[in-house]
C-alpha cells in the first residue's frame, strides 16, 4: 500500500472529481498485515489533504448494518455481529475477531476515530450533530447505517462535502447507495434502469475457491440439479504448480464434460468444515493468492478450449486473483442477479475473454439456486 497507493491517489486527485471513494468490502475484511484499511486511510488523508476521512460500511440492500459502531451481517434471516458471523469470524485469511469498527481500525492506524451514531442520524439536526463531533478534531468519522432513513441522511451529509476542494471517502458500496438515495430524493436522478434478462446459456463454467457455507449450499444445490463437478486437490496442485501434467489432470475431465454440453463446477472445498484445506493453509494469504491464480489459469484454459461464454467465479479473494488471469480491464452490467453479484460483460485486450459474460460472486452472496439463476440469465423459467 505504501508503495502503490500514493501514486494511485495522486492520479485520482488530478481528475478533480468532488468525491473520491476508496472501495472496501461491506464486511470490512482487513487486518494489520493483510488489506489494512487503516493504512489506506492514512495515505488518502495525506494525499487529499482532508481534515477527516468519512467511513461508511453499512449497506441495507446487502443486509449489512452498522449500529453504534458495530458491524452486523445477515445470513438467511439472522443478523450476526461480525465477530460471531458464521463466515467472517472464520474467514480463511482475515477472521474478524472484533465487530466494533473503531476498535478494529485502532489495530491498523493510530488516527482517532469518532462515530456519528444512529441516534444522531435519526435526530432533528444530524448536520449539527456532525459539526459538534468535528470540534473534537477526529481524523476518521465512522457513520452508522441501519435503514433507508439513515442511509439517505448519510448520503446527504456526504454530498455536502463536495463544497470542499475534494473529499476522500472510504467505504463499501453503501457509499453509492447513500449518495443515490440522496440524489433520487432530490429529483436529480432518472428512474432506475430496467434490465431485460440475458437469456439462458446452454453451458456455463464455475470455478470456486470459496470456503463460505453460503457457497457450499449453492454448489451442493447445483451438483444435485444437473451441474457436473470436478474437485481440486489444491495443496497437491500447488506443491507442483509448475507441472503442466498436474493441470492437465484437472482440465481433461472438466473439458470433456463441457464438450458433452454440461455445465461444470471446478471447486476446492465445500464449506468451512471441509478438511481438504489444512488449518495452516487457511490462514496463509500467500497460499490463497496462489490458489486464486491457479484457478484463474484453469478458468483461462477451459474457456479458451471449450468456447464457453458465461462463467462464475465464487469467492471474493478468488475473484480478484482468478479474474486477473483473463486480462479484464473493465466490466459493464448486463443485469442484477443478487446484491453485489450482477451478471457482467467483460472488456479485455485478449479476444478470447472480451465480451465474456461473467459473475464475480462474493462467498456470501446469492440464494441457494444462484448458479441456476446465472445460467438462466436472471430470467424465470
Amino acid at each position: 500500500m505504501s508503495k502503490h497507493l500514493p501514486r494511485i491517489f495522486d492520479t485520482l486527485q488530478q481528475l478533480g472529481a468532488p468525491l473520491c471513494h476508496y472501495k472496501i468490502c461491506s464486511t470490512f475484511d482487513s487486518s494489520p498485515n493483510v488489506g489494512n484499511i487503516g493504512r489506506a486511510i492514512e495515505i488518502g488523508h495525506d494525499v487529499f489533504g482532508v481534515p477527516y476521512v468519512p467511513v461508511v460500511v453499512g449497506a441495507p440492500a446487502l443486509r449489512r448494518y452498522c449500529v453504534f459502531g458495530n458491524l452486523f451481517a445477515t445470513v438467511d434471516d439472522t443478523a450476526y455481529r461480525l465477530d460471531r458471523h458464521p463466515t467472517m469470524s472464520r474467514h480463511p485469511v482475515i477472521p474478524m475477531a472484533e465487530s466494533d469498527l473503531r476498535l478494529h481500525l485502532a489495530q491498523q492506524t493510530s488516527k482517532p476515530t469518532a462515530l456519528l451514531n444512529i441516534l444522531a442520524l435519526h435526530s432533528t439536526h444530524p448536520a449539527e450533530r456532525l459539526r459538534m463531533l468535528l470540534t473534537e478534531n477526529p481524523e476518521i468519522v465512522l457513520f452508522d447505517v441501519l435503514d433507508e432513513a439513515s442511509l439517505h441522511e448519510v448520503g446527504r451529509l456526504l454530498w455536502t462535502l463536495r463544497s470542499k476542494p475534494q473529499a476522500f471517502i472510504v467505504g463499501s458500496s453503501g457509499v453509492e447507495y447513500a449518495l443515490t438515495a440522496c440524489w433520487r430524493s432530490a429529483g436529480e436522478l432518472p428512474p432506475p434502469e430496467q434490465f431485460s434478462g440475458a437469456g439462458r446459456a446452454e453451458r456455463m463454467l464455475v470455478v470456486s475457491g470459496s470456503c463460505s457455507p453460503v457457497t457450499e449450499l449453492q454448489l451442493r444445490w447445483a451438483m444435485a440439479n444437473g451441474f457436473e463437478a470436478v474437485q481440486l486437490d489444491a495443496p497437491a496442485l500447488l506443491s507442483g504448480i509448475g507441472s503442466t501434467e498436474n493441470l492437465r489432470d484437472v482440465i481433461r475431465p472438466a473439458l470433456a464434460k463441457l464438450e458433452a454440453g454440461r455445465s461444470v463446477i471446478v471447486y476446492t472445498v465445500l464449506g468451512p468444515e471441509d478438511s481438504r484445506l489444512l488449518p495452516s493453509d487457511r490462514r496463509d494469504s500467500i497460499f490463497h493468492e496462489r490458489l486464486g491464480r491457479l484457478l484463474g489459469r484453469i478458468l483461462q484454459t477451459l474457456l479458451k478450449q471449450s468456447g464457453v461464454r458465461r462463467a462464475v467465479i465464487c469467492g471474493g479473494d478468488t475473484s480478484a486473483h482468478a479474474g486477473s488471469q483473463l486480462g479484464i480491464y473493465a466490466v459493464t452490467m448486463l443485469g442484477p442477479l443478487a446484491p453485489g453479484s450482477p451478471l457482467c460483460l467483460t472488456c479485455s485486450d485478449e479476444s478470447d475473454f472480451d465480451g465474456l459474460e461473467i459473475v464475480f460472486k462474493g462467498g456470501q452472496a446469492g440464494s441457494e439456486d444462484f448458479l441456476d439463476l446465472v445460467q438462466r440469465g436472471g430470467t424465470s423459467e
